[in-house]
């Protein structure tokens, strides 16, 4: 995946002359880093960054999330509740915390729903073979998610993603992915309903989704 420079970097809240955090603007355009996953966390240790930070590793980069609205957060609160109540264990619905595609990609989706054969217990680091669906909720970040995510979840062999487009009250589902990227694009709108594919039996209508 090819990313170019972009001329602004703004530092960490807690300044370190190594690392920078990237402003997403435009999205699309991100500085190239030379991070691993491993280095990735050991800043944080460090006390670079911390929980509190709205940050992801994007292709060895360390980036600044956009911030998160009322309606992107009253969105993802809504899928979390109707989602959590539609699933039972092993099947989990993590919201906004980590899934490693690869030693140099950690986004933090706004949903993944999981799935891990060897049960939910203990310390454990979501991948991408535990990911049934991914869900990015957008508005200021389309373009991000749409152009920079969701090809590498495809990549990763994330078998479904939907993207929430608060801007145009749609959901696309991304799905069948391969080495050029999802072959299935479906979009769905008020009225309609959605299945994910690795759980045909739970549904969640796109009203429910949209508010």
């Amino acid at each position: 995946m090819m990313v170019n420079e972009i001329e602004t970097p703004v530092t960490l809240t807690r300044p370190f002359s190594r690392v920078d955090i990237v402003l997403m603007a435009p999205p699309q355009r991100l500085l190239q880093g030379a991070f691993t996953v491993e280095k990735y966390h050991k800043l944080g240790e460090l006390g670079v960054f911390h929980e509190d930070d709205r940050v992801e590793l994007v292709n060895g980069q360390i980036v600044a999330m956009s911030p998160i609205g009322d309606a992107h957060a009253a969105c993802v609160l809504r899928l979390n509740i109707f989602l959590a109540r539609r699933t039972e264990l092993p099947v989990a619905v993590s919201m906004q915390n980590p899934v490693l595609l690869d030693p140099r990609w950690e986004p933090q989706p706004d949903i993944a729903i999981l799935r891990r054969a060897a049960g939910l217990g203990g310390h454990w680091h979501a991948t991408a073979q535990d990911v049934l669906l991914i869900i990015e909720v957008a508005d200021s970040s389309l373009a991000y998610d749409r152009d920079v995510k969701i090809p590498a979840y495809a990549e990763a062999g994330i078998p479904e993603v939907w993207l929430v487009d608060l801007n145009t009250d749609s959901i696309s589902a991304y799905r069948n992915p391969g080495a050029d990227g999802y072959r299935e694009l479906p979009r769905v709108r008020r009225g309609e309903t959605l299945r994910p594919m690795q759980l045909p039996d739970t549904e969640i209508t796109a009203d429910e989704i949209l508010g």
